[in-house]
Order: structure tokens, then sequence, then C-alpha cells
């Protein structure tokens, strides 16, 4: 048989048979022959054994870069049809600027916030069978946002934060209309997670109106999201402070480690009645140790530079995820994962905000008084660990001061029109150590921000500046007193005047934003969750603890069996 790239079949060839006497005459000169002649004694009408040689080699090179074509194009056009295959699995929904905008820093470098949300919908069978609640009811339409994660990656990529809103926390809604469905509402003053109902748009309107920080992007999953995203990673690695049973959740674990994937990995993150004080504080603290392990998987295993493990977790995440249009690729999702992966464990940070008991419903809560401070140091685009881990670099801070924090008061204005900038940034100050501070609006609109100081208290005015950041030209002598803040539309978020920045945070304000928040880092593999040691479930009518309901239950096969 021949090769069909090699042409006419005979070609290059001699034939066998019987030799055919041939004349012997002179060849006739041949081009590129020495001396304008054929080679000696080739005979007439024959090919010399170099030329064919020859012949041959450009057949296989011919040959060879027309297979090399082929695989190029078909590996282009099998790496063209993968993109528009993981493409087509997005579904994005736009955000239409309702999270506000970060802005850039005095490099051109801007930070990512992105609001994770885990929605509890039963809008499909696979759901309404994972996550239960359907027998009556059927598939549903809509949910609650159950799982409120604010991913906050810095500009420089050397620090990430991870904030969780317990779903129980009440807030005002906004009003929002989702474009999809066409629900809408003029708001109201409710729990943050209902607002999903309204769209994700709404749901990020809430949670930017709630804790002030820009959220320009969001990445939404369902139940079995978290099992095809589980799946793919093959399993989380995590520990247990003692034996659990959440006949809620259904999840059964014995004390010490497992690796949780699927339906297990499902039961996990959804147990809220397994750890802590059974209540959705708790839940978010176990999530912190499950996203803690998973992306220690990540980087120990080398996920990311794993072309096959890419593949699979790009297709699962492709069609578990919802996002934003301004993630809606799969270029941009890989870039995502790209920025996360150049920050080291030790400098993501895990921490769920502080919160008080609802005065009007001792089972909801409310932000607490820390919860400013964490609100405006992850606004401010400030590492809540020790240090940047970034190289010091020059500020436009006002030279350092002899006149302590502690004996300074500061009256706070608010020029921006941005509900709650002047509060925040007193509890920024006060949890910077400053005396006292005052609020109230400013009598107008105010576009620059300025610090006022009376007469021999440009000392203590400069203590102010250089713990806000805030540039020496922005401070001026009035013929008051005291020291006045007006907080005006150039500085709309964060607890550090944008375009300013210090090799770390002060120490006080980075304590005050992560005291009571559970902060943990990514790094702290030894981190077990803490089963709750109160009866928090019930097994056969009967109040138990989580570590009770496991012993009774011998029979029932644990989650990772």
């Amino acid at each position: 048989m021949t090769d069909p790239w090699d042409g006419p079949a005979g070609r290059g060839t001699r034939s066998r048979g019987v030799r055919v006497p041939r004349p012997r005459t002179a060849a006739p000169d041949r081009a590129g022959s020495p001396g304008g002649r054929g080679a000696v004694g080739a005979r007439a009408g024959t090919r010399p054994r170099e030329a064919g040689t020859a012949g041959r080699g450009r057949r296989l090179l011919r040959t060879a870069a027309i297979t090399l074509s082929l695989i190029v194009v078909i590996t282009a056009g099998a790496g063209w049809l993968f993109y528009r295959h993981l493409d087509g699995n997005l579904r994005s929904v736009s955000l239409d600027g309702k999270g506000g905008t970060e802005k850039a820093d005095a490099f051109g470098r801007t930070p990512l916030n992105i609001l994770v949300m885990g929605s509890d919908g039963r809008t499909s069978t696979t759901d309404c069978r994972l996550g239960g609640g359907c027998s009556r009811t059927g598939v549903q339409t809509g949910g609650n946002a159950d799982v409120e994660m604010v991913l906050h990656i810095s500009a420089d990529r050397s620090n990430a934060s991870v904030l969780s809103i317990p779903r129980d926390t009440m807030t005002r809604v906004p009003a929002c209309r989702d474009g999809e469905t066409g629900r809408s509402t003029t708001g109201y003053y409710g729990q943050v997670n209902s607002a999903l109902r309204y769209g994700p748009a709404c749901q990020v309107a809430t949670v930017h109106r709630l804790t002030g920080i820009p959220v320009d992007h969001f990445v939404k999953l369902d139940f079995s999201g978290v099992v095809k995203m589980s799946d793919a990673i093959g399993g989380v690695s995590v520990c247990v402070s003692d034996d659990v049973y959440d006949t809620y959740s259904h999840l059964k674990l014995s004390r010490g480690t497992h690796t949780l994937e699927g339906v297990a990995a499902l039961e996990f993150v959804r147990s809220r009645h397994g750890f802590g004080d059974g209540s959705d504080l708790g839940r978010t603290v176990s999530q912190h140790v499950f996203l803690s392990a998973m992306i220690r998987k990540f980087k120990s295993a080398g996920t990311l530079t794993d072309p096959g493990a890419v593949y699979r977790l790009a297709d699962a995440a492709t069609k578990a995820l919802t996002v934003d249009d301004g993630l809606g690729s799969v270029k941009k999702l890989i870039g995502l994962a790209a920025d996360v992966n150049k920050v080291p464990a030790r400098r993501i940070t895990f921490a769920t905000m502080q919160t008080a008991p609802d005065p009007a419903d001792p089972d909801r809560v409310v932000a607490g008084p820390g919860a400013a401070s964490l609100f405006a140091a992850i606004a401010g685009d400030r590492p809540l660990t020790t240090g940047s881990g970034a190289k010091p670099r020059a500020t436009a801070q006002p030279a350092a001061s002899a006149e302590p924090a502690a004996r300074i008061a500061v009256t706070v204005r608010n020029g921006t029109g941005i509900t709650g900038r002047a509060r925040a940034l007193a509890d920024a100050l006060t949890g910077q150590g400053f005396r006292s501070a005052t609020t109230g609006n400013a009598p107008g609109p105010a576009t620059t921000t300025t610090l006022t100081y009376g007469p021999g208290r440009e000392a203590a005015a400069r203590t102010v500046a250089r713990a806000l950041g805030l540039p020496s030209a922005r401070l001026k002598q009035g013929t008051g007193t005291g020291l006045t803040l007006v907080v005006g539309s150039d500085w709309p978020g964060g607890d550090h005047y944008p375009g300013t920045a210090t090799a770390s945070p002060a120490p006080a304000g980075t304590k005050a934003a992560v005291g009571g928040a559970h902060a943990s880092t990514a790094d702290q593999g030894k981190t077990c969750a803490k089963v709750s040691p109160y009866k928090t479930v019930t097994l056969d009518g009967v109040a138990m603890t989580p570590a009770q309901a496991y012993a009774a239950a011998r029979t029932r096969p644990d989650s990772d069996d």
C-alpha cells in the first residue's frame, strides 16, 4: 500500500523483474550536476542514487510539515472548542454598578472584591434531592444567599481577606428589581440573605450598603455546584474536634481527619447545628476550615499547573457557577484563579463579621461594634494579618507628631452623601486609640476631604492625618478650638485615604478590625472544626449534642463511608 502523501505509486522506486537493456549514450547535461554532466556510469534515462535520496528526503520533509500543520490545526481547533464549551457552560448576570467601583491605588493597581454566594434554592430536581424540603412544594423558584463571603484581593496581590456575613444578619435591603424575573422591591428591613430573591445584583447592593465595601464582582453556586466542585478537586481534607452527627444537614463524622467530596462536602459546609454554638456563626468558622484546606490542596498539589486537573476543575466550575458579566468568560476566571494563587496561604485571612443580638429579635443579629473597623480595613485595602508582605514604599503622609492619639478627640462630618461614612471613620480612629470621635453631616456636599484644626493644634492634626494617610495638603488651620474632619467625595470608602499606603497597618487598627472576628489564616493546617457542646440537634424527638447523636446512630454510615 502506498503513502497517500507520496504521490503516484512507483515514483522514485526501481521496478523489479526483467532487466531491459538500454543503449549506451552520453548522459544529457543536468542542471546542478558537477561539470554539467550526470554522474559517471549513469545510464540514460535513470536517476542518480544521490538525487533519489535527496528527493525522498524532500518528500519526508513535506510529509512531516503537512502532518505537523494538521496537528497544529487540530490542537488549535480543540482548544477553541474547549473554550467555547466552557464559555457556553457559564451563566452571567449584569451588576449595573450596584455594588460600587474599586479605585486604583497610586500605582494604578486595583483591588478586587468578589461576593461569593451559596444559594439554598431548590430550583432543580437535583437540588431538591440534595437540599430536601421539596416533598410538598416540588421544584421551587428563587432562593436565599445562605452563604455570603466577600473575597478581597489586594491591589498589589500580596494578601487577601475573606469576610463571612452570617445569614441571620438584619439590615436594610435597598430598592431592587431582578432584570430576569421582573421581581422587585421598594426596599425593606430584613435578613441580609433574603435580597437574593430579587436577583444577584440586589444581593451585591445589599452587602455594599451594609459594609461600605465596593463589590464589583460576584460568584454564585447552589447545592449541586458544591458537589461538582468538590468532586473535581478530588476531595478536601478536614478535621473535626469530636464525633459529630448533624441530623439536619446529615453530616456524620468520627473525631479526626477526613477527606470529603461530593455530598459529604456539601453536608459539611451546610452544617450549622454541628459546630460552634449551633448557629450560623459556628457554620461560618467551619466553612473557613474547609476553604483553608481547599486552598492548601491547590497550592501543594500544583492543581493550577496540571492541565488535566485544570480541565476538570474548569468544566465543573463553569457548569456550577453563575457570575457577573465582568467574570463571564473562562479567560477571566482563570485570571482570577491566578490572582488568588499568587497570595501565600499565610497571607489569606478568614474573618466573620462581628455581631450583636438584634434588639427586636434575639434569634437574629446585627453588625456589632467592631464590624465597622473590619469593613473599613477591607474597603481601605488594608491586610488583616501583621504587615502587608510588600516592600515599604513612600507615602504622602505628614511627618510624625509627638502628641499621642489617646489625648486627641476628633469631630467627623460626612460630606459624601454615602450613609455611614462619618461613623466608619470615627470607629477607625477610636480603634487606633484616639480618645473619642463624634459624628454628623457636613453643612453641604464636599468634593475634597479636609482636616481643620484650631490654633496650637497642628501637632494633633498631624497625628490624625498620619493615622488616616491624609496628605499634608488636606490640613488647614481654622478659628475653632478642636479638630474637624470633613469627608469629601474624593474618599468614598475605606479608612485610609486613597492613593497613600504604608508598609503595614497600624497594629491597633488591625487588632480592632479582627477583634471578635474569629480570624484565621489559610496556612493553619492543624485547625479542627469545633463540634458544638450544646444540645443543638434532635434524634427521634430527643434533644442531644452532635456527639451524643453520633453515638446513638451507630447503624447510620458516616458521611465519608
